[in-house]
């Protein structure tokens, strides 16, 4: 090999990028430790399974963000998978996430899209177009009855926090679904969820049903659903975020850090942070140095902290990296000091070990 010139670029080109190669190792933990040595996409998702890695390693309370049309695209088990195994431990669901939720742990299907499909003819059939995937209106609409079914069990003389209202219908559909998703193994593993779009998404057709049905004057306390998120962020150690689709879909917990001033405690920004997205973001943020705004992509961050940003979409990466953590998180979570919640009625409470 050729000796090559010392120049003044030596001191930073130090780590060559390297080939991914074809071997033998068919697993999928093998294969996303070769491609940590290669770039862009490639090594950012590679690095976001060794970053949940180290997550679960440091104790970390770790937020799940997650928005879009996960369910249909069929991250269901995976992410049952995470939460009863407590890979994470504070779930923040936009609203479409959770309705799709609850239609398949009802038992019903999103189904294959064709590109030769007319949407008129699926609409004179009440079939629902979602991308490539497809959904039956009927069962939608029986989704809106069945929140409506949980409302009717419900006080109607107090506002409930959203959060609440997520746990006890977690709590029915756990009752009488055959597998789990998404709400049903949040409260099997007392974890808490939250939902800051709950008025703007479909969850909100089923509320809406029930006040007109049934003149229940159902309402929410949102504020609750924000001090909750203050004294989780206030009593976490070490805090850790993961965010599926689009950023936004953090904001409730970014705002708890920026409302640390009423508690009169200093924001410690996260140690970790992932981002799986297809938002548009430049190039400076996906691997960001610390005077750049990587703050619009992983909300406040430790100094220090370890990111990866992988741009692409949660239904190509989540499957890689869920089904890498069946084979290498076991060890880490042997010795884990896991946050614990309390849900006492309408209260909720944190211990931190």
């Amino acid at each position: 090999m050729v000796a090559q010139k010392k120049t003044k670029a030596s001191k930073f080109l130090t780590v060559p990028t390297r080939p991914v190669p074809i071997d033998r190792d068919r697993s999928v933990a093998g294969l996303l430790e070769k491609m940590e040595g290669a770039g862009f996409g490639a090594k950012q998702l590679a690095e976001a399974h060794r970053i949940w890695l180290d997550m679960l390693d440091d104790n970390s309370t770790i937020y799940l963000c997650g928005s879009g049309n996960l369910i249909p695209s069929g991250m269901r088990r995976l992410l049952a998978y995470v939460i009863k195994n407590r890979f994470v431990d504070v779930i923040v669901m936009s609203g479409t996430v959770l309705f799709h939720d609850i239609h398949e742990t009802l038992g019903r299907n999103h189904y294959q899209a064709h590109p030769s499909m007319n949407d008129e003819e699926l609409v004179a059939n009440e079939v629902v177009r979602i991308g490539d995937m497809l959904a039956s209106s009927d069962e939608y609409h029986e989704a809106d009855e069945w929140v409506g079914s949980v409302i009717n069990q419900l006080e109607q003389s107090r506002p409930y926090a959203v959060r609440e209202f997520l746990h006890l219908m977690g709590r029915e559909l756990a009752e009488i679904a055959h597998e789990d998703g998404i709400m049903t193994a949040a409260f099997k593993s007392r974890i808490p969820i939250f939902c800051p779009d709950i008025l703007s998404s479909p969850l909100s057709v089923g509320l809406a049903r029930a006040r007109f049905e049934k003149k229940h004057q159902f309402t929410f306390d949102t504020t609750a659903d924000t001090m909750e998120m203050m004294q989780i962020a206030q009593k976490t150690r070490n805090s850790a975020i993961i965010t599926l689709g689009s950023t936004q879909s953090q904001n409730i917990v970014n705002m708890a850090e920026l409302s640390s001033y009423i508690t009169r405690t200093t924001p410690r920004g996260h140690k970790y942070a992932i981002s799986i997205t297809t938002d548009s973001v430049p190039l400076e943020i996906r691997t960001p140095s610390f005077s750049s705004n990587h703050t619009d992509t992983f909300g406040k961050l430790h100094k220090g902290a370890t990111t990866a940003y992988v741009p692409a979409d949660p239904s190509i990466a989540l499957p890689m990296i869920i089904t890498a953590l069946s084979q290498t998180a076991a060890k880490f979570m042997k010795g884990r000091k896991r946050p614990n919640f309390s849900f006492s009625g309408k209260d909720l409470t944190i211990e931190v070990p």
